[in-house]
Formats: C-alpha cells, structure tokens, sequence
C-alpha cells in the first residue's frame, strides 16, 4: 500500500490541490513546546505536504460555526516519516501545529496510514484550538485489511461523505476509519446510515478498547500469581470481562 492510493480514494478535486511543502520550523514553532518534540520533528519527518485545501470556495461544502468550534478549513496532509521515527507522538504534533481539523496520510517505509483529530476551542487560550479526545489513526494492514480495500475505498471518496457541513464531512471520514476498526472485529465493514448508529458504534469501539487493555492486564497479573485462589479469582475476573467484551462487540 502506497500514501497515493489513500490519496487518490479520497477523490480531492482539482480546485482544491495545494502540493506545497510544509517546513519543519512551522511545525517546531506551533506544534512542539518541548525540546525533545522538536528533536523529533527533525530527525524523524522526511518531508510534510500539504495536498489540499477543503473549503466552500474549493469544493462546496459550508463552514461550521459553533460555541465549540468553528471549521473553516479541512487540511489534506501527506507526512512522509524516516525510519525509526516515533509514528505516534509526530502523528499528534502534525494535528496539534494545524489550526484547521486535518485529514493526515502517513507513510513509513512500507507502512501506511490515515489519522483525523477533532478540534474545539481552548477553554485556558482565547483564539486557540485543541485536540478534542483522542487521535483516530488506522494503520493499513495488508494481510487483515486486503479483502475490504474495495469497499473501504469506496467509502473513503469525498463525495460519499455527507455534505451538510465541513464539520459533518470531517465526521463522516472519521466514521469511515471506525467502520473499518470495527470491521476488524466483526468481519464486516459497514458505514453507519445515520449519527445515531454512528455514535453508538464509537462508544462501543471504546468499549472494545477498554475491556481488551484490561484483559490483558489481567492475564499478565494472573500468569505470575502464585496463590491458587487468588488465580481462580482473576480467572472468574477474565471470564466477566470477555463476556462483556463479546457482548461490546456485537453492538458494532
């Protein structure tokens, strides 16, 4: 898997392509307050591109003001990472440094991937945004993924997600990331039809997340539990939590 395939699924049209190179002093200078963040920026980004522009002069689709957030702009970023870079934290900084909510393809030798990062308003720095939650990030496996890329593709394109608003466009490629993390679970990828199922489907992704980090660290305590019954104990703990994790994972 190439970053241009990922590209060219999106479907970004002519009006709204940018191809400009992103100097790493932007990101250093609004994304890295440590000097550690810094370091990585410029030991591990080969080179950040900014792709596209998506706004209602370039493709149509109307801002979105609220007391929240307020999104003028999407901004399709392509971040080509050197070997050995901490994928995750450079990941972040890029989301953090942009003002706008960002649609991030991410390359790494062999390794490709897609990340979205809500935004809203910083409740401490009038005029400054903040991530809001966690940066949804799906890394494309080859093996796992290779049977869904039609129908993934597909639902990537700019024209399937809704158009009510560049908020409501931003939430439908989140969805589509989500629906391809679920479809790892039940072996189904499936767009949600409406933002109530949509909704229902991230909390349950986060339940899913929840139960399998607690699982496991369940399983680690009891493989060095000496005491019979206390390992009957954390047995009967594993059971309950798989069986409420089968249960979050047939919500989805």
């Amino acid at each position: 898997m190439k970053a241009s395939l990922l590209l060219d699924a999106i479907e970004l049209p002519a009006t709204a392509m940018v191809n400009k190179r992103v100097p790493k002093t932007m990101l250093q200078e609004h994304g890295a307050a440590k000097a550690a963040d810094k370091r990585q920026i410029n030991e591990g980004i080969e080179q950040l591109l900014w792709v596209a522009a998506l706004k209602p002069t370039t493709i149509g689709v109307a801002a979105y003001r609220d007391e929240l957030r307020e999104v003028l702009e999407i901004a399709v970023l392509q971040l080509t990472l050197r070997d050995g870079a901490k994928a995750g934290r450079l990941i972040e900084l890029v989301h953090r440094a942009v003002p706008y909510p960002v649609l991030l393809v991410v390359e790494q030798g062999s390794q490709v991937s897609l990340s979205l990062a809500p935004k809203r308003w910083s409740q401490a720095e009038a005029g400054k945004t903040v991530l809001e939650g966690d940066v949804v990030s799906v890394g494309w496996d080859v093996e796992q993924d290779g049977e869904r890329w039609p129908a993934f593709r597909n639902a990537l394109g700019l024209g399937q997600q809704p158009g009510t608003s560049l908020e409501t466009l931003y939430q439908g490629w989140i969805d589509t990331l989500l629906a391809l993390q679920a479809a790892r679970l039940t072996g189904a990828f499936a767009v949600p039809t409406n933002p109530e199922q949509a909704g229902l489907r991230r909390e349950a992704l986060q339940e899913c997340s929840r139960l399998a980090r607690e699982i496991a660290r369940l399983r680690a305590t009891a493989a060095k539990e000496k005491q019979m019954a206390r390992r009957v104990e954390l047995n009967l703990e594993l059971k309950r939590l798989e069986a409420a994790q089968a249960a979050a994972q047939a919500t989805l």
